[in-house]
């Protein structure tokens, strides 16, 4: 049979694919509130057993770990392992969805729900390529694993240990993983690693409670004015961050990444309608190096006084922001946030900072032999040349593959750019889940000549 039977198979069972995805997405699993996390995993092991998977639902202190096995009859043949995630972001706020989060729709071509891109729409393709490739070719030229866990959204907090504990069970020659949204101009997107992230709070208290801001105004210290000085020294107007050693260990880009950077095509104007930011001023390669090359300090959220309808005129007890930082190869969070805590108590003795959670950094280099036949494979399947980016903006596990598995990485988002993905109106379009399910078919060819 030829390799392209499976377009064929793909566009046959298009309603049965999109079936299978809307009872996974109907599932609500929302790991930081506990919500219909075992349920979720129990549909997804259901799927694993119809394409022939045995899954093994593995125990860790938080949501469960699955995992699985499909063996080549081809003793010498390579191993890839597939990671994806069950597991969702909370669908808040609701009144700003179209239609309900779990209950799956499709409009004007796009299935959307939670989770639709952000993973079970992208692990859910990958399944079904393997399903389709069996199908038509009735055995693997590959040996595939399967790891899908369910506190991504949490920061994989017990995906390390796991992977540390099983190094010899998953042991494999490559790791593939379809997450994240594809590129703007729609073409096929590689990405050979990703920013790390570091989240914390910091609180800063005046009295003991709020405050008459008449009565007691000049008396009693306010907080927010307070976190807000501190603010002041941590990034200067330019964005660049203030903090003493951020950019200590930044690894240099190579001249292959930099040339990956160029080669990367970009609109400003079509990129900030996209993004709700029409007045976006960047060229391309200023645009890719901030969002591949270059850390980041964001604050997320910002918490004091009274914040509801009207007026209450009050100078309030305490004050706090929450922050992530989106980290670059070979920055550490752990070193990162012990400078920020030095930073902090420098400026205000009396502040807490409180780590909220984090994830390393990690890149696999562009020219690793296996990494390149799979670019092959997914050349063949959209009949074009992908991007290559040495990086994505946002943070996966990657490098509990890199660093403890020591296994060569790479990501294929599946979803489209716009997929909204923590945000309402999530979204994948019908035409990306069904190209997934082919390509992930063609990398597996690919990878088994």
């Amino acid at each position: 049979m030829s390799i392209k039977a499976i377009d064929t198979i793909v566009q046959e069972q298009q309603q049965q694919s999109i079936d299978t995805l809307f009872t996974l997405l109907k599932q609500e699993s929302i790991s930081t509130q506990n919500k219909g996390m075992r349920e979720c995993a129990a549909l997804m092991q259901d799927l694993m057993r119809e394409i022939g998977i045995d899954p093994v639902l593995h125990e860790t202190k938080g949501h469960p770990i699955l995992y699985g096995e499909l063996k080549s009859e081809n003793a010498s043949a390579p191993t890839i392992l597939l990671y994806g995630h069950y597991d969702v972001q909370p669908p808040d706020p609701l009144d700003h969805w179209h239609s309900p989060p779990f209950e799956p729709t499709i409009r004007d071509g796009r299935i959307y729900a939670r989770g639709a891109g952000d993973n079970k729409g992208q692990i859910v393709a990958q399944l079904l390529g393997v399903k389709a490739y069996l199908e038509v070719f009735k055995s693997l030229p590959v040996n595939l694993k399967f790891v899908i866990e369910g506190e991504e959204e949490m920061g994989s907090v017990h995906l390390p240990d796991f992977v540390q504990e099983h190094k010899q069970m998953l042991k494999a020659d490559l790791v593939y993983t379809a997450d994240g949204p594809s590129h703007n101009s729609g073409l096929p997107l590689v990405l050979l690693g990703v920013r790390g992230m570091l989240a914390l709070e910091i609180e800063v208290e005046g009295a003991a409670f709020d405050n008459h801001s008449g009565n007691t105004g000049n008396i009693v210290p306010n907080p927010a004015w307070e976190l807000m000085e501190l603010l002041q020294t941590m990034r200067d107007q330019d964005g660049r961050v203030l903090i003493d050693g951020f950019y200590d260990h930044i690894r240099p880009s190579t001249p292959e990444e930099d040339k990956l950077l160029e080669e990367l095509p970009f609109n400003a104007k079509e990129v900030g309608e996209k993004i709700g930011f029409p007045s976006l001023e960047l060229d391309g390669v200023g645009y890719h190096r901030k969002l591949t090359m270059e850390p980041t300090f964001n604050i997320f959220g910002l918490k004091s006084g009274y914040l509801d309808e009207g007026v209450k005129t009050i100078t309030p007890s305490k004050a706090s922001v929450k922050i992530d930082t989106r980290l670059v190869v070979d920055q550490n969070p752990k070193d990162i946030f012990e400078k920020i805590k030095r930073h902090v108590k420098a400026h205000h003795p009396t502040a807490k900072v409180r780590f909220l959670g984090s994830m390393d950094p990690s890149r696999t280099p562009v020219d690793t032999e296996i990494v390149q036949k799979a670019i092959s494979g997914i050349r063949d399947a959209y009949n074009q040349e992908p991007l290559i980016q040495p990086s994505l903006g946002g943070s996966l596990p990657d490098y509990v593959w890199t660093n403890i598995l020591e296994a060569p990485s790479m990501l294929m988002p599946y979803a489209n750019f716009d997929q909204r993905n923590h945000s309402p109106n999530e979204n994948i379009a019908v035409e990306n889940f069904l190209n997934g399910i082919s390509c992930t078919a063609h990398v597996i060819h690919e990878l088994g000549k």
